[in-house]
Order: C-alpha cells, then structure tokens, then sequence
C-alpha cells in the first residue's frame, strides 16, 4: 500500500525543551511539497551540533523541535518537480545543500550554497515556511532541515545525497555530517603531499577523521594535540603518530610543535572551535609552505590575532565548511571510497543504541565516551 500523498504517523523523538531528555512521541508527517522529499529514516547518529542546540545555552532556544542531522535512508515519496530522486533510493540528508542554481553551486571553488547553506534558526520548510511535523494539529519545528531523529521526515530536494543501493546505511551514515568534514577538510583544503607532516588539534571524532584524511594522503607524522590524553590511544587507530597535550608544557604548544618538527609542521587541521587552538595551529605551520585549515565553529565574540608577519614569511591560513564538499554532487563519490576500502568508517561508529534509548547516546556524548553512537530506527 502506497503512503504517497497521505499524511504518515510515526515515532520521533522530540525535544520538547532545552537539556531535558527528548520524548518518543507519535507525530504526523506531511506529504513533500514542491522540491521536497520524504525519507523513512532507517539510521541516524549524534554529531555534538545536536547536543548544543539541545542544550541551547549559546544560542536561540527554539522548541519544541526534531533534532538529529546525520542519517541514512530510503525515499519513500518525492513532492513536485522532483526529477533526480524516486522513492526507494537509498540517501543521505545533509544539513547543508546544493541547489545547482546559485553563484555558489556553479562555482567549482565554493559548496557554500546561497539557498541551502545551514540555518540554524530555520524551522520550517523554505517553500513555505511551514513545519511538516505536527502532534494533535500543534507544529513541531524543523532542525537543519533534516530532524532525522523520526521515522520520516521531509527534506528539500538539493539536501539529499543519491548513494550507492548496496552501501550499508548503518556506517555511511557517518558521512553526512562530522566525517565528511574532517576528511574533507585535510584531503581537500590542507591537501598534504605525501611523506609530509600534519597536525591535528582536537581528537574528538572530526578530528579523527581529519587524521584518517591525512592516514590516506601518506603523511609521514600525524601529531594530535588534545587536552585530554585518554583520547590518545584511540587516534593511534586513525594513524595519529605523536601526541602533544598542552597542559604538559609551560610554553605555547605552537613553540612545541614547532621545535619537535625541526620549523613547523608542513600542514595544520583545528577542529576544537578553540580560539586559542586556532591561532596555534596557524602558528605552528612552517614558513614558505605551511597551510593551516580551520574545521571549528568559534564563539560569536572571539577574534583571531596573529601578527601578520606570519602571513609574510609565507604561511597560508584558511578555513572550511563541511569538507568543501558539495552535498548532492560529491558525497556519493566519498561513499564509494568506503565501498572501495579507500577509507574507514566502522572504527568511528564506538557505540549503537535502539531509537527508544535515543537518550543513551546523549549521555554517552555528554561523558566524552566513544566518538559516534550510531542509533538504529526500528528497535
């Protein structure tokens, strides 16, 4: 039997308000409109983004809400207009998009796409601002445009990546959001040649992923850098070579990397949001050639100081969004490098709950265990 068309009632895990445990709720799903499809959900995970905008300290509280932006699943039904998706493909929702239309999409320099780049204070649809969730007649708002924490949701049209049918959804769900961005920030912004060195501040699962990026470029020394040395054991599993943990040293760490790697290091990725990181892994680049990347989202104050005779003696700083990848046109190719052994998923998934503990995996990120808790749909 066809739910083409028909409004669908299902389980979602609702936050109703900020920091308190999400409750699984019967909601109704409204059928795609116009450049919107609708996804069953079959796998979802918990990035730190969902986490922050639940607890929602530092920003605006918006309840109640559907979290939940890294997923896999299968089309069920597609709005009008919709021509590149048919129900039954397999897809990943991606909280940024691509409509392949705007300055940005055209551009082959730039995924920062001008009608579907991330809008954390959007909570319903672009076509027409509305929700497509409601319980009892009463709107639940959108998140990211994904709120894959439900059996079904909606999502626009150019944030939904047609992936390979026989990829297990279960690992490659990963990649719509935390290991896309780390990957991509080293393959393809740092871009290490081979044989040189690379740091990576923050060893928490994106920048592990920018250690896995540097793994496959063949860098001869991946130093992590991290305040918490109990991380440091794991990231010898993603190719991470030396540690350094700043608290262990009476002088900057940039100093330290800097005297280690006899000038600095050939490459940089941050991915802590840290200011102070930030300006370390730009300083501790060597001169001539070195090129820092920066993966994390600083607060809304912070400012970066360097002195600009860094960027004299030659010393590139730059900076990334979702790995420079471009949703629809190039997160199936990353998905095929995981098809083809090319890069590693299963070591990043630590944990799998079913969706009626969803609450587990909160708990589980807000004690810094394991890097991603991978929550199953059906159980």
């Amino acid at each position: 039997m066809s739910t083409a068309g028909q409004v669908i009632r299902c389980r979602a895990a609702v936050a109703w308000e900020s920091g308190k445990p999400l409750s699984i709720e019967e909601v109704e799903v409204a059928p795609p409109q116009k450049d919107e499809v609708r996804i069953k959900i079959l796998f979802t995970s918990l990035c730190h983004t969902d986490v922050y905008f639940w607890d929602a300290k530092g920003q605006n509280p918006l309840f109640p809400r559907i979290l939940g932006h890294e997923a896999g699943g299968i089309v069920e039904s597609v709005g009008e207009g919709v021509t590149d998706l048919k129900p039954g493909d397999h897809v990943l929702p991606i909280f940024t998009g691509e409509c392949k239309e705007c300055p940005h999409c055209l551009s082959e320099e730039s995924n920062m796409c001008d009608l579907l780049r991330i809008n954390t204070d959007r909570v319903g649809m672009i076509n027409d601002g509305k929700s497509r969730f409601s319980i009892n007649g009463k709107p639940i708002y959108h998140f990211l445009g994904t709120s894959t924490f439900s059996e079904y949701t909606v999502v626009h049209v150019g944030q939904v990546a047609k992936i390979n049918p026989h990829a297990p959804l279960d690992k490659v769900c990963v990649l719509s959001c935390g290991m896309s961005t780390g990957f991509g920030a080293t393959v393809n912004v740092a871009k290490p040649k081979k044989g040189q060195s690379v740091a990576i501040f923050g060893l928490g699962a994106v920048g592990l992923a920018a250690a896995e990026g540097a793994r496959v470029s063949g860098a001869s020394r991946i130093i992590g850098v991290d305040l918490n040395p109990s991380r440091f054991e794991q990231a010898k599993k993603f190719g991470v070579t030396e540690f350094v943990n700043p608290k262990d040293y009476n002088k900057p760490v940039q100093e330290v990397i800097v005297e280690m790697t006899g000038g600095g290091v050939d490459r940089s990725v941050e991915c802590t949001g840290s200011i102070q990181a930030m300006i370390s892994a730009f300083e501790c680049v060597h001169d001539g050639w070195g090129v820092a990347v920066l993966v994390g989202v600083p607060n809304k104050d912070d400012e970066f100081k360097t002195h600009p005779v860094n960027l004299l003696y030659e010393k590139t700083l730059k900076g990334t969004f979702f790995g420079n990848y471009k949703p629809r046109s190039d997160i199936p190719a990353v998905v095929e490098k995981y098809m083809n052994k090319e890069l590693e998923l299963d070591k990043f998934i630590t944990h799998t709950v079913p969706f009626s503990e969803i609450n587990k995996a909160f708990e589980l990120m807000l004690a810094g265990e394991g890097l991603r808790c991978v929550i199953r749909m059906d159980a």
